[in-house]
């Protein structure tokens, strides 16, 4: 790899000559990147490099576009670039030139503590608009809002205005980031994160033409007891209502997004928070973002990977990836709910299927073995006498490898323990379920060489995870401890790979 810098050229280039200079880096270097060993099948990763944020998650002309903070250089946090992939179904995706790269006065600096940092994207007059973060630790403010333009969604310019917003409101602090840019009754509104006085805040703008800028006032902020400072805000209506979605720090600490509901009055630019939750109860889930795409679906993707964790992907150049798409709705009791979009079901090869099948001890379950799969099953809590019961996944033959999803029936928690999960990050994840009325409880569980994501109750919660065991180890059993345990149904798909890697 290239050990780049991270400050020392970006001051001499352009913009193209950067943006050209890092994409020639990208094809230069994905080859000794794309078959190492824990390269995922069917998630979105850096062709090299490091990889964080979704931003600017859009449907353009048809496509699906996400781009990413990145640094292409090496596989870790650098000058911010804007990594760039398209698909047509949100699951098989394209890269493509790198978007962003630090050039500016507002983006742009002599030490490595700069770059084009999170944002979104929108349409307006058939072009796409990337809206986004200059940061430079040399500037005060060091956080301004800027804007960039493509006719064709691949190659961007950087508007001569820019900044567009160039200092924080009397409500925020010089930590003023990640604008996302939407449009309601023909006008433009952006929310951007920031903080002041303890609080995280989303600061409220409007506009009619994604360059004049006018402040509105603080939308929304924390209770007390949601973070000192909100990274990521995404306001949008969700059928009935609205929700804000938030990555909230504590300090220096990033916590566990969450999201937010209630009623919006744009005219009094004020958001009720009526009740809210978390979105994951996982390690690696953060700065999600979301999407209105032409079906009326709202989709979220978020990064699937966590600050100071452990990469063993380091070592071989890359590292984060990206959520599995999830769409968001509410069931037919009204509650939230994210589910896979159906998508994903293109995947699916080597079908195998059980019913009405009984667990005692520890059963070796052959048919679910594998390193990349989807399992969806229905366990029968009214009828099993078992306390704690479930899986075994990506075990090695001699069981000292394996991550572990127990139903917990005495506290009503799923629980995914990555103490025996491989090199990764080793904690214990829990998240709280409710029995269906028939006594039922469905896992539905996506399985990639380094990650796990669990759907509880048909994505009434979400458990997600990175896991980096041995590429041998992936064998499953099925467990339950004193007692037995009854599914009522089960289903595993082998899932392909999306990469031509």
């Amino acid at each position: 790899m290239l050990h780049q810098s991270k400050g020392d050229n970006f001051m001499t280039q352009n913009h193209s000559e950067q943006v050209n200079q890092a994409t020639k880096y990208i094809k230069q270097q994905e080859n000794k990147v794309g078959n190492t060993k824990y390269r995922l099948n069917y998630h979105m990763m850096p062709p090299v490099g490091w990889m964080n944020d979704p931003n600017g998650l859009v449907q353009y002309k048809g496509d699906y576009h996400l781009f990413y903070q990145h640094y292409p250089y090496e596989p870790v946090w650098g000058p911010m670039h804007w990594g760039h992939a398209i698909s047509k179904d949100l699951v098989n995706w394209e890269h493509l030139p790198v978007a962003l790269a630090p050039s500016e006065f507002y983006d742009n600096g002599t030490l490595d503590d700069h770059g084009c940092f999170s944002g979104s994207a929108i349409e307006k007059d058939n072009e796409l608009y990337l809206i986004y973060t200059g940061h430079s630790i040399e500037r005060d403010p060091m956080q301004v809002q800027c804007i960039a333009k493509s006719a064709d969604g691949i190659h961007f310019t950087k508007e001569s205005q820019n900044p567009i917003i160039d200092h924080f409101p009397k409500d925020g602090s010089k930590d003023f980031r990640d604008p996302k840019v939407w449009q309601y009754d023909n006008q433009y509104y952006m929310v951007v994160g920031s903080k002041k006085d303890g609080k995280g805040k989303a600061l409220f703008y409007q506009s009619s033409n994604l360059i004049d800028w006018t402040y509105k006032g603080v939308v929304a902020e924390s209770n007390g007891e949601q973070g000192d400072m909100w990274e990521c805000p995404d306001l949008f209506p969700l059928e009935k209502e609205h929700a804000l979605i938030l990555s909230p720090m504590y300090g220096e600490k990033n916590e566990k997004p969450i999201i937010i509901f209630g009623e919006m009055d744009y005219k009094a630019a004020k958001f009720s928070q009526e009740r809210s939750m978390l979105l994951d109860y996982g390690h690696d889930f953060y700065a999600p973002q979301t999407l209105k795409d032409e079906k009326g679906r709202r989709i979220m993707m978020g990064w699937m990977d966590m600050w100071f964790s452990k990469r063993p992907s380091e070592e071989d150049g890359w590292v984060g990836a990206m959520t599995i798409p999830r769409e968001l709705t509410y069931n037919h009791n009204g509650v939230f709910i994210q589910q896979p979009i159906e998508e994903l079901k293109a995947l699916r090869t080597d079908h195998h299927h059980i019913e009405d099948f009984e667990i005692h001890g520890v059963n070796r379950f052959s048919k679910f073995d594998g390193i990349a799969t989807e399992l969806c099953m229905d366990f029968d809590i009214i009828n099993s006498d078992s306390p704690v019961f479930g899986l075994h996944l990506r075990c090695s033959i001699d069981r000292s490898e394996k991550t572990i999803i127990k139903i917990d029936t005495i506290n009503e928690e799923v629980i995914v323990d990555l103490t025996l999960a491989g090199k990764g990050e080793s904690g214990v994840y829990k998240a709280p379920y409710n029995i269906e009325a028939n006594g039922k409880l469905n896992l539905r569980v996506f399985l990639d060489k380094t990650s796990i994501e669990v759907f509880v109750n048909h994505g009434e919660q979400v458990i997600t995870n990175r896991i980096y065991p041995d590429a041998s180890s992936k064998e499953v059993d099925l467990f339950a401890e004193k007692g037995k345990a009854r599914i009522v149904k089960a289903d595993k798909w082998s899932l392909r790979s999306v990469w031509k890697e």
